[in-house]
């Protein structure tokens, strides 16, 4: 059976802009995928108590129970560090094109005005 290989696409075929988003996209999901098992799997072995289990003393950071300083706190503060260095220093600002907002308030405008005239 001859099996043909499905056609490559070039990247250059894309837009920068979009190129550049598809890798911010990508980097943010790793980052909450990163966090979210980092802060799941942390709370569930500190915080988790079975019922065999007796526990007179809940361990404590600063006077917060460890599992919630290890598994949401931490991580948070975490997260937000890599996230201002993201936003601050990997993003890329894209040139978007000119803005058409001015026109298309004036022509809301002149619509505005030419219903009011014809109610008149």
């Amino acid at each position: 059976m001859n099996r043909s290989n499905p056609p490559q696409r070039n990247l250059g075929e894309f837009d920068p802009t979009y190129l550049n988003a598809l890798r911010e996209t990508k980097v943010i999901i790793a980052l909450f995928a990163v966090f979210c098992v980092w802060s799941v799997c942390v709370c569930y072995t500190y915080g988790y108590i079975s019922p065999e289990e007796t526990v007179d003393v809940i361990p404590t950071v600063w006077g917060i129970p460890s599992w919630v300083f290890w598994g949401i706190l931490l991580p948070w503060l975490a997260v937000d560090v890599v996230a201002v260095w993201f936003c601050f220093f990997y993003m890329k600002v894209d040139d978007l094109g000119e803005a058409h907002e001015d026109e298309d308030l004036t022509e809301q405008i002149a619509h505005l005005n030419e219903e009011e005239s014809e109610r008149d």
